[in-house]
């Protein structure tokens, strides 16, 4: 097996790889590379210790939007995750962007983080941010509500690594003890059932729900 994926399963980042591979049915082992206890040598493949990354026989690339990327060219036989054409490809990336650097902020370095890992990292959970991070978040949800308009997906109306990059953060979110609120973002919701509910992200809730029982 030459696809080898380092991280650790409750990172969205790492979801977003690894559903990538699911999807695109591309056999891949995982080791696991814990945040802020990365081993020394993990730093000779991403000297910014970040997750996830990823070796291909004897290649090493990191970061979640470079290795779909890579994925999609390297493997083009498989479902194409990152659109058909140019402005495909451009709206895709937009998203992706969106949910990496707007929505990870919030939903998973302030709520999921306080609310799910603080505890077992023997620190205090900051619910002040919390209570922050979930009112700016509402404008986020608003945006990408309207984004959806009459759509099942948010880029040419089937399922990409746009909709993998949005749910994502929505699924910490979820372990953060937070839903979407079907009554205000019905259609937002509605996708976040559609694209959970797909074989690879059902594969990966039940064993991340194993991970979050441990941590407890």
């Amino acid at each position: 097996m030459s696809l080898i994926l380092y991280g650790a399963s409750l990172s969205p980042f790492v979801r977003k790889v690894r559903t990538s591979l699911l999807e695109k049915k591309l056999d891949y082992s995982m080791e696991m590379i814990i945040p802020r206890n990365q081993p020394d040598w993990y730093y000779q493949i991403n000297p910014l210790g970040r997750i996830p990354a990823l070796r291909d026989g004897e290649f090493e690339i990191c970061d979640s939007a470079v290795i779909c990327a890579y994925l999609d060219e390297k493997y083009p036989d498989t479902p194409a995750l990152c659109g058909n054409t140019i402005e495909e490809k451009a709206r895709i990336r937009w998203f992706e962007k969106y949910g990496d650097y707007e929505l990870a902020p919030l939903a998973t370095f302030t709520v999921f983080f306080n609310r799910a890992l603080a505890k077992s990292m023997g620190l205090p959970s900051d619910e002040d941010a919390v209570q922050k991070a979930l009112i700016k978040l509402v404008t986020h949800f608003d945006y990408l509500e309207q984004q959806l308009a009459d759509n099942d997906y948010f880029v040419g109306n089937r399922f990409t690594l746009a909709d993998i990059a949005i749910v994502t953060q929505w699924v910490n979110l979820s372990y953060g003890q937070e839903q979407l609120n079907a009554d205000k973002w019905p259609k937002l919701v509605a996708h976040q059932q559609r694209v959970l509910a797909r074989e690879s992200l059902q594969v990966l809730k039940a064993d991340e729900t194993k991970m979050l029982a441990r941590i407890a």
